[in-house]
């Protein structure tokens, strides 16, 4: 039976979440790595340079960022396992803890239902403000609602999936390369002009690492929620990701809601297509039923990495 590192990291992650003692201390990683890509940016990203110049420099950031934080995790995960010995995989487990959001993403949404059933919309536009990019100025409840559950099946992948899935396979150096390329996506993977050059590396590496793990979401949640297959299947595809709209047509089918559609962005809205069937407005509700179909799709994922540990 090989070492259950998956298992503890996302058991730890469970129980604690990221302490705010702990983040005030140090931080968190992810804070680490936005600094280093914001100063790339600056840096190498000026608008006097030429659209390819920019696109090879985003390219160089992202293959520097990628060998300096897996290159570290390595290093210590090998001096941990080998000074150690017995003890080193609950030192690896303990130092892959923050790559995993499953506490984090759950208190996040959550804040969402209760703000919108006991303090009223402007305290619920700003709780779901924290975990989504669009504008939530004008957005009534079934607006609130659809945003706080996209962000729900969209983050299951990238906050909880993704890295167990890479720590599973690839340890420390799998999981926090992961967590610095999600991170590049996140700051310069946008299609305005600023960053459609310098970001397209990042963007395009963010899918490929994404491509098993959001596939294996959608599958989780559809077991989770007893159903959402033909959403799945017909509906995966219309998001502009390759990946995104696997979960997010999971938990639309699983719930029969309609999630998606149109979204402003800095005041522009864009015409996205609808993802999901039901004339049904989403409320507070919906967003507790999404948790604990949430909260399913996270036992499942224990069960299956739980196992995969113990067959390797």
């Amino acid at each position: 039976m090989a070492d259950p590192v998956t298992l503890a990291a996302l058991g730890l992650d469970a129980a604690l979440g990221w302490p705010r003692t702990l983040y005030r201390l140090a931080g968190h990683p992810v804070g680490w790595f936005a600094r280093l890509i914001d100063a790339a940016e600056r840096r190498w990203n000026g608008p006097e340079r030429r659209f390819g110049t920019r696109r090879l420099l985003g390219l160089l950031t992202v293959l520097l960022l990628a060998g300096l934080v897996g290159g570290t995790a390595w290093l210590v995960q090998s001096l941990l396992l080998e000074r150690l010995g017995a003890f080193g995989w609950a030192a690896v487990a303990l130092l892959a803890w923050p790559a995993i959001a499953q506490r984090s993403l759950f208190d996040h949404v959550r804040a969402v239902a209760d703000a919108l059933d006991s303090e009223g919309l402007p305290a619920a536009r700003v709780a779901v403000g924290a975990i989504v990019g669009r504008d939530t100025a004008a957005l009534d409840e079934s607006g609130i609602s659809r945003a706080a559950i996209e962000s729900l099946a969209e983050s299951f992948c990238d906050g909880v999936t993704a890295p167990a899935v890479w720590l599973l396979f690839l340890g420390l150096p799998g999981v926090w390369t992961y967590k610095a390329v999600n991170t590049a996506d996140s700051l310069i993977g946008h299609r305005e002009e600023r960053w459609r050059a310098f970001g397209w590396a990042a963007a395009r590496a963010d899918d490929l690492l994404n491509l098993v793990p959001a596939r294996l979401s959608a599958l989780l949640i559809c077991l989770a929620g007893g159903g959402g297959w033909r959403i799945l299947r017909r509906d995966a595809g219309k998001h502009a990701s390759p990946n995104a709209g696997w979960p997010e047509a999971a938990m639309a089918g699983a719930l029969g809601l309609r999630l998606a559609g149109p979204i402003a962005y800095d005041g522009v809205l864009h015409d996205k297509p609808w993802i999901g069937d039901g004339a049904r407005a989403p409320s507070s509700l919906d967003i507790r039923r999404a948790l604990r179909l949430y909260l399913g799709a996270c036992a499942l994922l224990w069960l299956l990495v739980g196992g995969a540990e113990w067959a390797l």
